[in-house]
């Protein structure tokens, strides 16, 4: 929602599984990590210490509803003092590069000898260059960032390795990855050829896959 309808109209809720960590403070949720609570202006999934903040709704009939820090700041009309930080390089949302990609979906992926992980992977068209890695397509923060020039593409899987994967591998870095299906792999495959020699795809139709 804008900031101006902020508190007037019924925001669309993210669900807990979109996200692994507080799209505030990006503290991740963890068994130990207490419940998720959701921000009653933006839908936004929070931790306690981010949504302890309290502000009248108009499309709940003005009755108090629990809001997030930067909601409560909107609607009381008082800007926050701290400017918003420049954003790390991690800190662009999911959400945001995915809805301007040149690719995006859910892909495995494995580092050195760790068990494969699910990861929401985004090639976003600003860094059509990089690859971001999140937990999930929510996030507000990536978990991980790989600058693809310069790596090698290597497309044959070993036997130990899941049936549609490919690696990239530069000097002793090297980053495996497995998609749910052959299609799928040569999608991303296109791209990735094209980014390691530094180039970007011609025609930047959105390769977007769910």
């Amino acid at each position: 929602l804008q900031n101006a309808e902020l508190g007037k109209r019924a925001p669309r809720w993210i669900r807990d599984n979109e996200v692994t960590m507080c799209m505030k403070c990006k503290e991740p949720f963890n068994a130990l990590t207490r419940r998720r609570h959701h921000c009653r202006a933006c839908g936004h999934v929070v931790c306690w210490k981010c949504s302890d903040y309290k502000a009248h709704l108009e499309y709940d009939g003005n009755k108090l509803n629990k809001v997030c820090k930067d909601c409560y700041h909107v609607i009381i009309g008082c800007t926050d003092s701290e400017e918003k930080k420049k954003k790390g390089i991690l800190e662009i949302e999911s959400a945001e590069v995915s809805g301007n990609s040149v690719i995006c979906s859910f892909l495995q992926y494995m580092e050195k000898s760790k068990p494969w992980q699910k990861a929401w992977c985004v090639i976003p068209k600003q860094e059509a260059l990089v690859l971001y890695m999140y937990g999930a397509p929510q996030d507000v923060k990536a978990l991980a960032t790989i600058p693809l020039l310069g790596y090698t593409v290597d497309d044959t899987p070993r036997s130990a390795d899941l049936p549609h994967s490919f690696k990239l591998t530069q000097s002793k870095s090297v980053h495996s990855f497995a998609a749910d299906n052959e299609e799928l792999k040569q999608k991303w495959l296109k791209v990735i050829h094209l980014a390691v020699k530094g180039e970007t795809p011609e025609c930047q139709n959105e390769l977007q896959v769910n």
